[in-house]
């Protein structure tokens, strides 16, 4: 039974994106995107955004707003 777990742990593991994981469909990525808060952009982010992933593999990025400290 407790390999069952090990085995849902590693699937998650294997379907969590990575930052620039181009592995992953193009609509999950941005699905991917909208979860972790962000946006895709077509060309750059905003000045007070900043890069957290990638929507497509022709370049457009997935920005999210800076966070203070």
């Amino acid at each position: 039974m407790r390999l069952h777990y090990l085995l849902f742990v590693f699937l998650i593991l294997f379907f969590v994106p990575a930052p620039g994981d181009t592995l992953i469909p193009k609509p999950l990525r941005k699905l991917f995107c909208r979860i972790r808060g962000g946006r895709c952009a077509a060309f750059n982010c905003f000045a007070k955004e900043e890069q957290i992933g990638i929507c497509s593999s022709k370049g457009r990025k997935c920005c999210q707003r800076r966070r203070r400290l």
